[in-house]
């Protein structure tokens, strides 16, 4: 018998990427849509970490329900880290995931190779039954390319270079061993485990 998590989210890419690792552990991972919740969350705080937070709060203070919630984003070391928790409002409210890694390409014209250090980041908060949380974060290192590439992934993956693949050109199986929120997951698994 499975154990009902609450991804506080309803974004397709990320749940079916949290499911595949948790799961094995026993997990039936359902969007916070699958679960009633249909409210916006304002997403206001300053780090990835406290706008895991709110989230997670939010969700499981309308369900009671075991809930992770991530907040993840990209840094650019040239950019002074941006965009940072604002990731994925980079390019304006309704910006597609094209439309935001353009604006990054624009942003790094003429930026050589060794100052397009990036790291995805990801933080994860996870209220348990108890309502007791617990903090997570994981990161990859890898820099932003020329362009994009590949045809896999959402957000920067296609522009997000890892050794001389971008995120878009591995498999998402593969992805899921190394990425930022792969890391973190690793990490809340051992929670899980606990």
């Amino acid at each position: 018998m499975s154990k009902k998590i609450i991804l506080a989210s309803n974004n397709k890419g990320k749940i079916s990427e949290i499911s595949q690792i948790l799961s094995p552990l026993g997990y039936e991972v359902v969007s916070m849509k699958d679960a009633g919740f249909d409210m916006d969350i304002e997403e206001n705080g300053t780090t990835f970490s406290e706008n895991a937070a709110i989230k997670a709060r939010a969700v499981f203070e309308k369900t009671n329900n075991p809930v992770i919630a991530d907040d993840s984003g990209l840094e650019v070391e040239y950019l002074n880290g941006a965009p940072g928790v604002y990731s994925h409002r980079y390019a304006g409210e309704d910006a597609t995931d094209e439309d935001r890694y353009r604006k990054l390409l624009k942003e790094l014209e003429n930026v050589p190779d060794e100052k397009r250090k990036a790291a995805f980041v990801c933080a994860i908060c996870y209220i348990d039954e108890n309502g007791r949380e617990s903090f997570v974060t994981g990161k990859v290192s890898g820099r932003i390319g020329y362009e994009p590439k590949g045809e896999n992934g959402f957000g920067y993956d296609p522009v997000f270079m890892y050794d001389e693949r971008s995120f878009a050109e591995i498999s998402a199986e593969e992805k899921n061993r190394i990425s930022h929120r792969a890391d973190a997951l690793r990490q809340l698994c051992e929670l899980l485990k606990g």
